[in-house]
């Protein structure tokens, strides 16, 4: 405060001292003192600890409330007293270096949260995480509060589904129902470490998911991601968030019901945790999200009640593709002929499952007709044959590592329509014929590809050559063709494929 008073009044150059006064809320007898005191005579005051200290009126309650819960933070201590005398004239930055001078009085410490920084684009990823808290007071009882914490890795925003019972599949997908409803959206993927109630094994990275739950994941349409196992600092905006509802939402309170105890988390998340100033993003959460991130969520239509909380059943494919279902026939993908296939119907819609990790291999609207054949046309077609057969052709136009590369690029680019590419990049070699050694270089070096940005840059390409802006020698001399981006592009395709 007192080097704040000499740089705002700058040796008579800068505010005045009715100003100085009127601009930190203190008496301009407190600005003249310290304006009057050199060097020497700051040092002997601020070393004097025997002066008086605002909160030294509150040091016993203060002190009272950190033997009782030792791991309060400072800001948490704040708020409760403010809830007593109202409004306070300090700052947060006082009440921090009060409360630690306290703590090493009383010999306990105060954790530290880290998070790693991670760069995210919005609407994309949701970080899940349970924790648990015991000895939480709940109409005079010690109870343990088992929650799940859900944050968004762009915004920060922030939800916490409660239960005083140990967590089940089916608790757990109405937490994550609670989570997506308050959020106003689902993002693309959820990341999970290796809990039981996502993951029940691993081995080389291939999962076995809960079946259950991987049925739910598929009709939110948000994809499981699931952390190597014993690796929490890729989850580290989670593992914050836990210790963060551990010890500034839990710890220290008591509650007359269970009610009581939703409530006041519900209040807490609103009025605490999503409108503080994050420290790693220097936003509200709530303000983040509402301007960054929320016109990216994708839409969450999943109705609870309409989730079937019985098994997922099982039917076997006959040699025609087809599987009974209420009456009537539905086609499968030709890959399951002849095997099983896992079945369950909710919201009108029939889920076609792998049994062994519940992804969604297929889909059909129910029918309330009987004795009827429902077929979906591609369910018969090989589609991985025609990506082979298409990546070949590619390859005998343009040679192998060069058709592996433009491949690579499209597939980067666009992976949902890689088949589509495909095919209008092979239509554009058609019409065009045998490229230049220099042309097919230059394409290697975009760092995103289409066919019809491929077919852009050819004809770009042959107009300025008619122009006469290329060399009349550049066809004839060496060029060397750089791969290295196909097998960067590869690595990263390798990466999608793990996640």
């Amino acid at each position: 405060m007192i080097h704040k008073i000499k740089s705002m009044y700058d040796n008579g150059q800068g505010l005045s001292i009715r100003a100085i006064s009127r601009e930190l809320n203190i008496s301009r007898n407190t600005v003249k003192k310290y304006l009057a005191m050199d060097a020497q005579g700051i040092c002997v005051m601020m070393e004097d600890t025997s002066r008086q200290k605002w909160l030294d009126g509150y040091r016993d309650y203060l002190i009272n409330q950190l033997k009782d819960y030792p791991k309060l933070s400072a800001v948490k201590l704040m708020r409760r007293l403010c809830r007593k005398v109202g409004k306070l004239p300090i700052s947060e930055r006082s009440m921090r270096r009060y409360v630690q001078n306290l703590k090493a009085e009383v010999a306990v410490g105060q954790y530290r949260y880290y998070e790693p920084i991670i760069e995210t684009v919005p609407g994309v990823q949701c970080q899940v995480d349970p924790g648990e808290l015991r000895g939480v007071l709940i109409n005079g009882k010690p109870h343990t509060v088992y929650f799940v914490a859900f944050v968004l890795s762009y915004s920060r925003l922030m939800y916490v589904g409660l239960s005083l019972q140990p967590l089940n599949t089916q608790r757990f997908i109405e937490m994550h129902d609670e989570a997506f409803r308050y959020f106003g959206g689902v993002t693309e993927e959820c990341i999970y470490d290796q809990t039981k109630l996502v993951v029940l094994s691993e081995e080389y990275r291939e999962l076995k998911l809960n079946q259950r739950f991987a049925q739910y994941a598929t009709a939110a349409s948000f994809h499981i991601h699931a952390c190597e196992g014993f690796d929490p600092e890729s989850k580290g905006k989670v593992e914050a968030a836990v210790k963060y509802v551990k010890q500034d939402c839990l710890y220290g309170e008591s509650f007359r019901s269970e009610t009581e105890l939703r409530a006041y988390t519900l209040d807490w998340l609103n009025e605490v945790a999503n409108i503080r100033v994050h420290g790693t993003t220097k936003e509200q959460p709530q303000r983040h999200y509402d301007r960054s991130e929320r016109s990216h969520m994708n839409h969450y239509h999943v109705a609870m009640a309409s989730l079937d909380n019985t098994p997922m059943q099982t039917r076997k494919v006959d040699k025609t593709g087809l599987i009974s279902w209420a009456s009537n026939k539905y086609s499968v993908p030709m890959k399951w002929q002849q095997s099983r296939v896992g079945v369950s119907e909710a919201n009108g819609q029939l889920l076609l499952l792998d049994p062994a990790t519940g992804e969604l291999i297929g889909q059909h609207t129910v029918s309330l007709d009987k004795g009827l054949i429902i077929k979906n046309r591609d369910h018969y077609r090989d589609k991985t044959q025609a990506v082979e057969a298409l990546e070949a052709y590619l390859n005998e136009r343009l040679g192998i590592d060069v058709g592996r590369a433009i491949a690579a690029q499209l597939k980067a680019t666009m992976p949902r329509f890689y088949k589509d590419q495909l095919r209008g990049a092979l239509d554009v070699l058609k019409h065009y014929g045998e490229l230049p050694t220099a042309l097919t270089a230059h394409l290697l070096e975009r760092e995103e590809l289409t066919a019809s940005k491929m077919r852009e840059y050819i004809d770009a390409w042959f107009s300025a050559e008619q122009r006469g802006r290329m060399a009349d020698d550049e066809e004839d001399s060496p060029v060397t063709i750089d791969l290295s981006m196909y097998r960067r592009i590869s690595h990263v395709n390798a990466q999608r494929s793990l996640s």
